[in-house]
């Protein structure tokens, strides 16, 4: 079995202030610093994880994914590189090939008590479902990519870290930036986070054969349009 957390980091009451306060204002700095917002997502979205967790469990897809436990590691996805770019998981392949991106890459989880391992389990599947839905949406890796994912995990996960990052990270836009971002891709975000299925409650593996176009029909996702000017 593949280990889901690294050594338990034990915290008090101030130590765990500390972690928040120093990786919100680092993953603001930065959005793209994984290890901070992993780190600000796991102190500050127990509550949020555990609702998750809930709905997965009320889910008959959810149920199995949390009794199987697949995970999305390269060990288990050597058969999606060669497939057709116009099929989903050739799509994921693409994406990830393209920014030299690793699905190996994602930081093992550190403040979930030893004792809540599934809920560890539900928040490693989080990560590790990112790049995905980046490929589902069609949303590319820079600022406004990975904002506008924030929205959707947010309609989707009430995660505290999603909309510290959001509101945050969404300052550092500059001139038609801003703008851009709030009149095209922010309301497509937020009705998109909304229509589409339990982003959790999807057994991704089991589809990576299947056409890309086909997944976002029955999965209700419908991709970033083209916005009204290059951002």
């Amino acid at each position: 079995m593949v280990i889901l957390q690294a050594a338990r980091i034990r915290l008090n009451g101030w130590q765990q202030a500390a972690v928040v306060v120093g990786s919100a204002v680092g993953a603001v700095m930065d959005p793209k610093r994984s290890d901070l917002v992993a780190a600000m997502g796991e102190t500050t979205g127990r509550f949020a994880f555990q609702r998750v967790l809930q709905r997965m469990n009320n889910n008959s897809q959810g149920r199995i994914i949390l009794e199987e436990r697949p995970r999305i590691i390269s060990s288990k996805l050597e058969h999606i590189w060669d497939l057709p770019p116009t099929t989903f998981g050739g799509a994921y392949a693409d994406f990830m090939r393209t920014r030299n991106f690793s699905p190996d890459d994602r930081m093992p989880v550190r403040f979930v008590e030893e004792d809540a391992d599934e809920l560890s389990y539900v928040v490693m599947r989080s990560r590790e479902a990112h790049d995905i839905w980046h490929t589902l949406f069609g949303l590319n890796t820079n600022l406004t990519g990975e904002l506008s994912l924030k929205v959707i995990e947010f309609q989707q996960m009430q995660l505290p870290v999603a909309f510290m990052s959001f509101v945050g990270a969404s300052m550092r836009f500059e001139g038609d930036k801003f703008k851009v971002f709030y009149q095209h891709y922010f309301p497509w975000a937020f009705t998109a986070g909304l229509q589409c299925k339990d982003l959790m409650s999807i057994y991704y593996e089991r589809h990576f054969d299947e056409s890309l176009e086909d997944v976002r029909q029955k999965w209700g996702i419908v991709p970033v349009p083209p916005a009204p000017i290059r951002d």
